[in-house]
Order: structure tokens, then sequence, then C-alpha cells
């Protein structure tokens, strides 16, 4: 990835927020008919310190995990918040008009070597967490427990568990950080006024960064 220094995040706790808050992501692996690209969510676990585990699952029916190079690292993208970014905001469109449109985002790459775990009281304990977590805020939470124990088995049996210890962690927080204050004022300006959740947290990371 592409890593100028003014856009780069290394705080490790602001990268894992970033897993955690946005755990669909964007699996790549190396298998024998070139790269291959698979989209699950992850649970993120802290140990081992300071980068953590990632965990998940695939299908069993999916060739993926009986076909990738257990020699080269996995890469798993994490997709925080993006926004398209017009030139309109910027004041020095009225000053020079040397501008252009961009796109800010948020994004998070995870490498490590993948590992696969066929055990149905790992994937059953992987699925629970899950469940309650992505459940959690409904008023009347759905759990595993509701289902029949053989509709599960037979379920879980046609899953395969996957685990990534991380050994690299890298952060693009593209926020309009390369612009003069009063371009970037006028960016959190212009989003602000959009409704999408997405321009309204990229609003936020622009003025968080102009501030640091």
């Amino acid at each position: 990835m592409y890593l100028p220094g003014y856009f780069e995040e290394t705080r490790i706790e602001i990268l894992h927020r970033l897993i955690c808050d946005r755990p669909l992501a964007t699996m790549v692996t190396l298998g024998s008919a070139g790269l291959n690209a698979n989209h699950i969510p992850i649970e993120l676990a802290p140990q081992p310190a300071p980068l953590g585990t990632l965990r998940g699952h695939v299908a069993r029916a999916n060739p993926m995990w009986r076909d990738f190079s257990s020699d080269i690292d996995t890469l798993v993208i994490f997709h925080g918040p993006s926004t398209y970014v017009s030139p309109s905001w910027y004041s020095t469109k009225q000053t020079t008009g040397e501008v252009v449109p961009t796109y800010n985002y948020a994004v998070v790459h995870a490498y490590g070597r993948l590992k696969i775990i066929d055990d149905p009281e790992w994937l059953g304990g992987l699925v629970s967490r899950l469940t309650e977590r992505f459940e959690g805020a409904r008023s009347d939470p759905w759990k595993v427990t509701d289902a029949p124990n053989a509709f599960i088995e037979q379920q879980l049996h046609a899953i395969v568990g996957i685990e990534i210890t991380i050994s690299k962690l890298l952060g693009k927080w593209k926020a309009s950080q390369n612009r003069p204050a009063v371009d970037r004022a006028g960016v959190v300006n212009g989003l602000s006024e959009l409704s999408d959740a997405d321009s309204l947290a990229m609003a936020e990371l622009v003025r968080e960064r102009s501030n640091r």
C-alpha cells in the first residue's frame, strides 16, 4: 500500500478500534490459480500483544481453505469510512483554482500466516461470540442455543475456522492532511452538510487530524 507519512496511522489502539468497528474484512490469499479474495466477518483477540489475532470462518465448500500458500502472509483488509471530497469545498478554489477532486478513506491492512482450524468446539465458541456481539444491541437477541442442537452441529460441520496471528499492521487515514487548514475546514463543513454516516464519520476524522 502506498503510504505517505502524513497519512500513516501507527497507534495500535486506533488500528484495533477500526478493526472492531468495521469487522467485515477482505481476506486475500495466494492459491494455485492466483490471488483469491473472500469477505468475512472477523473477530479480533488482543493476544499475543501488541498486534493480536484475527479469527473467522469460511464455508467448508469454499476451496480457499485447502488451496493457499502457507509460506506467504495472508492480507486482511478492513475498510473504515470513505467519502468523495469535492474541490468546491476548498477555499483554495477561490484563490488559485488549482484544485482537483479526491477520495478520503481510512483502512487497515493486517498481515500474518493463515492457520486452518477444523474443530467443532473452537468453531462453536467463535460463532457464539460473533452472534453475541452482533445481536447484543437488539431488544430480543437471537442466541445460538435458540436453534436445535442437531441443526447447529450440522451448520458447524459446514464451516471451517481460520486464524491469523498478526505479524504486521498498516494503517492509512487519508483525511485531507495534505491540504491547508482553510481547505480542511471546508471539507469538514461540506461533509457535515451530508446526512450519510460515512460522510459524518469522515468529517470527524478530518477535524481530529487537523487538531493533531
